[in-house]
């Protein structure tokens, strides 16, 4: 029989964020203080979110709505990577990026923490963009999850496949 293992992931459920984008259009049609202000908030391509404003406080306003919007959903803000508010024409505009996957550097960091601090016996390999992380005893791979969530590798993490 194969050894116990889970694999380690960064995913973000895109209707998760199609609805906190929806919420946050909603809050932004209806609030007093965005009044007048055109506010908008909306995808961008696969990956992308779109805030824009007539001024550059409310599309600062408008982005913390949305991370308000993300929080109630669970979703963690390590996953959004938001630029900085450019005028376009009348209008202040901010693009946004939602990570999917682990990079191969924050990988490989993973993997160097887990060989360093986790007990013997315990091997992560780089498939793609997860880790799958295996070991003996199903005890060290619950001491690896909680070494993880305590490190803070730039990237939300998630733990999945467990076998």
């Amino acid at each position: 029989m194969a050894d116990p293992s889970f694999d380690v992931v960064s995913k973000v459920e895109r209707q998760e964020i199609d609805n906190a984008l929806n919420q946050t259009s909603k809050e932004l049609s209806q609030r007093f203080d965005f009044r007048g202000a055109n506010a908008s908030a909306e995808w961008a391509g696969e990956n992308g979110v779109l805030i824009q404003a007539d001024t550059e406080e409310r599309v600062l306003a408008a982005i913390e709505v949305f991370k308000e919007k993300l929080i109630k959903r669970g979703i963690s803000l390590k996953s959004l990577e938001m630029g900085e508010p450019a005028l376009s024409g009348k209008t202040y505009r901010v693009t946004g990026t939602i990570a999917q996957g682990i990079s191969s550097e924050q990988a490989k960091k993973i993997a160097k923490t887990i060989r360093d601090e986790a007990p013997k016996g315990v091997q992560a390999q780089i498939q793609g963009d997860q880790l799958r992380v295996s070991a003996k005893k199903k005890d060290h791979l619950q001491e690896v999850i909680s070494l993880l969530k305590a490190g803070d590798f730039g990237v939300a993490l998630q733990f999945t496949n467990y076998r």
